[in-house]
């Protein structure tokens, strides 16, 4: 099991949460999806690392940006 963290900026409203978790979601591999809209923190859940720009992919699919990715 492997976690990883990201930040996304644009996340207004538990709307923008919901587009976020069910296109990561539906990324190969992922596990897990927790979005805290507070702090725009993406926490991603997966069997194995995923390539980090898959999930940046992802993200901008439901109309946001990763900003930062530790």
């Amino acid at each position: 099991m492997t976690t990883a963290t990201y930040t996304v900026s644009g996340m207004t409203c538990g709307h923008c949460v919901s587009s976020v978790k069910e296109e990561v979601g539906e990324v190969a591999g992922v596990t897990g999806v927790e979005v805290d809209l507070a702090t725009g923190l993406l926490t991603v859940e997966s069997d194995n690392p995923l390539d980090t720009a898959t999930i940046r992919a992802a993200v901008e699919e439901a109309g946001y940006e990763v900003v930062d990715h530790p």
